[in-house]
């Protein structure tokens, strides 16, 4: 390996919540990258992480940490974000102005408008900026997609559909044991959950020109919505539907694997992405096959968090000017989503225009 390739990437992880577990095993796991302190408001969740995966220092404020991590011998390379969107604006800001790359975690950021004003701010520093969106590198969309390049269902896709049932949505406690905030949030699912549909969906079969969309409400003790299903139309001319809903049950062992199930139909045949993780392709006028790969069961779904991660260590070590969800690419998607919330107001098909949400 390079000089380059085997430099030691010091980064720092702000948030101690439910999510960052399992972006600190991920870093543990990843050559050259050493977590030198970790950052949380709450104290006692900073030092136990601190303890179980040996992070040498810890803080409360993020401003104190950089300040302390900012001399020649310890400055960072990195700063990784797992905090509530809300925060991600004024912690960018800060990281940003010391000239030191950042992953983010999703969603980017309570409104589309701060959302632009983060990637913007990221873009004028000059600083590598990529959001954590993790579902486009679970191992079976990664081997869906050398599928589709190696026209194995023909050289035009006409669907994808995908059916998510999480079923961690019903009850008066709905989601209070893991993540309590998305009782009161005002834009749920779409926004906290859909928008990994989105990315996967613009990862499989290109850029989204519109969409129409219906929302509701199955569980009265949220605030948002937790149903949703909708139609979008690729410039490339396939079609895609999402039908998600977070109140009723999967009868898959482990619903947060997969976290649904997709049908890939081309002009060839179809691909089946099964909630177990397994891949099958049935090619026009011949039965269906088992396609053997090895999707990992390590870390979260399919260990998506530690291949993310990785994507954005090589990027840092290699000096890459783009991730695959670099700022830009991910107000494409959220341009999708708020075309969403538009259609299920209005009832009628909205134009995503990707393009100039992500000139803003």
């Amino acid at each position: 390996m390079s000089d380059q390739g085997s430099k030691i990437l010091r980064g720092a992880v702000i948030g101690a919540g439910y999510f960052s577990r399992f972006h600190f095993d991920a870093w543990q796991r990843i050559n050259h990258v050493r977590i030198e302190a970790v950052c949380d408001v709450d104290r006692n969740k900073a030092e136990a992480f601190a303890a179980e995966f040996k992070v040498p220092k810890v803080f409360t404020d993020h401003r104190e940490m950089l300040d302390a991590l900012s001399d020649g011998q310890h400055r960072l390379d990195f700063v990784d974000v797992v905090t509530r969107p809300d925060t991600h604006l004024p912690i960018v800001q800060d990281v940003a102005a010391q000239g030191i790359a950042v992953i983010c975690q999703k969603p980017l950021a309570p409104t589309a408008t701060e959302s632009a004003r983060i990637v913007s701010m990221a873009q004028a520093a000059g600083i590598p900026f990529m959001v954590h969106e993790n579902f486009r590198f679970q191992p079976w969309y990664r081997e869906i997609k050398n599928l589709l390049n190696d026209q194995r269902i023909g050289d035009r896709l006409h669907t994808l559909s995908f059916r998510n049932r999480a079923g961690d949505g019903w009850g008066d406690d709905a989601y209070l044991a893991r993540q309590p905030y998305f009782q009161t949030m005002e834009k749920f699912l779409i926004f906290e959950a859909g928008i990994h549909t989105i990315d996967t969906f613009r990862y499989l079969a290109g850029e989204i020109n519109r969409v129409w969309c219906s929302t509701r409400k199955l569980n009265p003790v949220i605030a948002g919505e937790d149903s949703a299903i909708a139609i979008f139309d690729f410039f490339d001319g396939g079609q895609g539907l999402y039908d998600a809903n977070r109140f009723n049950e999967s009868t898959a062992a482990n619903p947060r694997y997969t976290f649904g199930e997709l049908l890939v139909e081309g002009n060839g045949g179809t691909i089946r992405l099964h909630d177990d993780g397994r891949l099958t392709v049935q090619e026009l006028g011949r039965p269906e096959k088992a396609h053997t790969y090895a999707p990992s069961d390590s870390g979260f779904a399919g260990d998506c968090v530690f291949a993310t991660q990785q994507h954005f260590a090589d990027g840092l070590r290699l000096n890459l000017s783009k991730f695959e969800t670099d700022g830009p690419s991910y107000l494409k998607s959220i341009a999708v989503q708020e075309a969403m919330y538009r259609s299920a107001k209005s009832g009628c098909w909205e134009t995503c225009d990707c393009q100039g949400f992500a000139q803003q």
